[in-house]
């Protein structure tokens, strides 16, 4: 029997009680207590940042001295924090990654994705297109990411998730696969965590 999708899970009505965004905002936390992704101070960018549930986590972490730069294609509604910046566009556009790095002051020491692209339900069909979205946020590290910075992606199991991993292995002291908790039971989600950017 297949596992069904159900929306409002406990995870989601935690989220709408506790006043994040979405229910991702606890798969954030999560990686962040395995993985410490997070130090006071820091420059994050979110790559993918509707509905802002990640922005509410990643501010509240950097504390009111980091700041926290996140881009959508879809318009996200203002989250009224003052650490927090947030574009309309594409990420790859350079233009809006000029207004980035302008946003932050420099490069950032984390970039965070957890950009999903519009699902067919085909299996390896979605597979191949998550890792070409995981791609973006690889390749964007040379533009976004200081040198010994950190990267999360979200990608969904496959050769082409495989491919990216072996490739962009050597880019970082540290590349691993994270499968969360949080993460909905029906859905077969991971997070490639990169460690150690050698820009």
């Amino acid at each position: 029997m297949s596992k069904q999708y159900t929306r409002k899970d406990a995870l989601y009505l935690k989220a709408k009680a506790e006043g994040y965004r979405s229910r991702a905002s606890y798969k954030l936390l999560e990686l962040n207590k395995r993985e410490r992704l997070f130090r006071k101070g820091m420059k994050v960018v979110d790559l993918g940042c509707f509905p802002g549930g990640w922005l509410q986590v990643a501010a509240n972490l950097v504390s009111p001295k980091g700041r926290v730069v996140g881009i959508d294609l879809k318009e996200v509604e203002p989250l009224g924090l003052e650490n927090v910046d947030i574009l309309l566009g594409d990420a790859s556009n350079r233009e809006n990654i000029e207004k980035i790095l302008s946003l932050l002051g420099g490069r950032s020491q984390l970039l965070l994705s957890d950009m999903s692209p519009a699902l067919t339900g085909t299996k390896f069909g979605d597979a191949a297109k998550s890792a070409e979205t995981a791609r973006i946020a690889f390749e964007l590290a040379d533009d976004l990411l200081k040198a010994n910075g950190s990267l999360v992606a979200k990608v969904f199991p496959g050769e082409e998730a495989n491919e990216l991993f072996k490739e962009f292995k050597g880019c970082y002291k540290s590349l691993r696969r994270v499968k969360l908790k949080s993460t909905r039971t029906s859905s077969n989600e991971y997070y490639i965590v990169a460690k150690n950017f050698k820009a």
